[in-house]
C-alpha cells in the first residue's frame, strides 16, 4: 500500500534509469522457451521487439528442459530506477508444444487470475494483460513461420514469490487473486512514472464501476485511506489508493465516470493539488509556501504569521501555527476547484486533508459546507 510520504524539496535529482516490464520479461521467456523446443537452442540473450518497434536485449538466466514437449525459460526482471514490486523478480514461463495451431495462456504459480467484472480479461483468465498477450503472440508467431511449425504452443506465465509481492499491490482489490499481474502497454518502465500503478488506478476506477459502484474515495496513503474508510463506510473496492497520481485519476474519469469522488489525502499533497498539480510526488511538485502566506492573508492572518509562513520548513508547520484560522477548509475548497476543472461535469467532488495523525485538518464539499 502507498505510504503518506514526507515532504521532500530537494534539488534536481539526477537522471534515472529506464527498466522493461513484466510483459517484456515474459515475452521474451515465452520465446527463448519455445526456440528451446523447436531447435534446442539454448538461449542466453534474448532480443525482442517492444509494441512502438524497439529492439531490447534481455539475459535469460535459465532455459532448459521441463518435461515432455515443455520448456522453462526464466529472467531477472530490471525495473531500472523504478520503485517497482516486481524489481529483482524472477519472472518464468513453462511454454508447451500443443497440436491445435494456436497460443493459449495460463497462469504458472506467482500470476493472479481474474474474478472480478472491469478489467481487461475476462472472469476465470490468467491476468496476463492484452498487450503483454500481444508481444508473446507476434515473437511466437514469427518464429512458427521460421521454423515452418504447424502446431501451437501453451504459454503458462509466473513469478517467483508473486503470491507475496501481490498483497503490496492493488491487485487483491480488483479481484485478481493468487497472484500479481502480467503488465506493459510499451514493454518499458520508465522511471517514476509508475505505470504499473497508474494501470492499477485505472482498474480500480474499472472495476468499480462494472460492479455498480458509483461513489470512491481516492486516497493518497495509509492513513488518508483509514480515514475515508470511517468517514464514509465504503467497501474495499470503493477506495482508490492513488498514491501521487490524482492526474491519472482525473484522466481516466474522462474515459470511465463515476458519480462521486471523495479526494482524500495528507495537508501537503491536497496543497499542491490546491496549487493546480496532477503529480503530488516531491520529484514532480514541492510545497509553495508562499502560496500558503497568500491565502492566510486573504484569512487576515498578521504580517508576522504570514512571513513566519513564507520561511517555514514543513506545511504542518504552517498549518500548527494557523490553527486559529480555517486555513484547512480553504486549501481544500481551492483543490476543489481545480479538480473540478479537471473532470467531466456530472461528477460530485469532496476534499478532504488531514494531519500527520490522521485527523481532519479541512474539508471542502460542493454545498459549501466545510467543518
Amino acid at each position: 500500500m502507498w505510504p503518506e510520504s514526507k515532504e521532500d524539496n530537494s534539488q534536481q535529482p539526477p537522471p534515472l534509469r529506464s527498466g522493461l516490464s513484466t510483459g517484456s520479461c515474459a515475452t521474451a521467456c515465452a520465446l527463448s522457451g519455445a526456440r528451446f523446443l523447436l531447435t534446442g537452442e539454448t538461449t542466453v540473450l534474448c532480443k525482442i521487439t517492444l509494441p512502438k518497434g524497439k529492439v531490447v536485449t534481455l539475459p535469460i538466466s535459465l532455459c532448459k528442459q521441463h518435461e515432455t514437449k515443455k520448456a522453462y525459460a526464466s529472467t531477472i526482471k530490471d525495473a531500472g530506477d523504478d520503485p517497482d514490486v516486481t524489481h529483482g523478480a524472477t519472472v518464468f514461463v513453462i511454454t508447451s508444444l500443443i497440436e491445435e495451431d494456436t497460443i493459449q495462456f495460463s497462469a504458472e504459480k506467482g500470476v493472479g487470475t481474474v474474478t472480478l467484472d472491469g478489467l481487461a480479461l475476462s472472469i476465470g483468465e490468467p491476468a496476463i494483460n492484452p498487450i503483454p498477450r500481444e508481444m508473446i503472440t507476434a515473437h511466437l508467431l514469427e518464429l512458427k513461420k521460421e521454423q515452418g511449425y504447424q502446431g501451437g504452443f501453451n504459454v503458462a506465465v509466473g513469478v517467483e514469490k508473486g503470491e507475496q509481492l501481490a498483497l503490496k499491490t492493488m491487485n487483491p482489490r480488483l479481484g485478481i487473486l493468487g497472484g500479481l499481474s502480467i503488465l506493459g502497454t510499451t514493454g518499458i518502465v520508465r522511471p517514476f512514472s509508475c505505470a504499473a500503478y497508474i494501470a492499477s488506478i485505472h482498474q480500480g476506477i474499472d472495476v468499480a464501476r462494472a460492479n455498480n459502484i458509483t461513489h470512491m474515495a481516492a486516497c493518497t496513503g495509509n492513513m488518508s485511506e483509514t480515514f475515508a474508510l470511517k468517514q464514509f463506510q465504503l467497501s474495499d473496492m470503493a477506495l482508490l489508493e492513488m498514491g501521487d497520481f490524482v492526474g491519472a485519476v482525473f484522466k481516466h474519469l474522462k474515459k470511465a465516470p463515476i458519480t462521486r469522488l471523495s479526494i482524500v489525502g495528507g495537508f501537503g499533497k491536497i496543497s499542491k493539488l490546491a496549487c493546480g498539480n496532477k503529480d503530488l510526488n516531491s520529484r514532480a511538485s514541492a510545497i509553495d509556501f508562499n502560496f500558503f502566506a497568500s491565502l492566510i492573508s486573504q484569512l487576515g492572518a498578521t504580517e508576522k504569521e504570514i512571513e513566519a509562513a513564507k520561511s517555514a520548513n514543513t506545511s504542518i508547520e504552517v498549518l500548527k501555527n494557523m490553527s486559529h484560522l480555517p486555513l484547512g477548509n480553504l486549501i481544500c475548497e481551492k483543490a476543489w476547484q481545480f479538480a473540478s476543472e479537471c473532470t467531466p461535469d456530472g461528477i460530485e467532488i469532496d476534499v478532504w486533508a488531514i494531519d500527520r495523525q490522521g485527523q481532519l485538518a479541512g474539508c471542502y464539499l460542493p454545498n459549501g459546507d466545510s467543518h
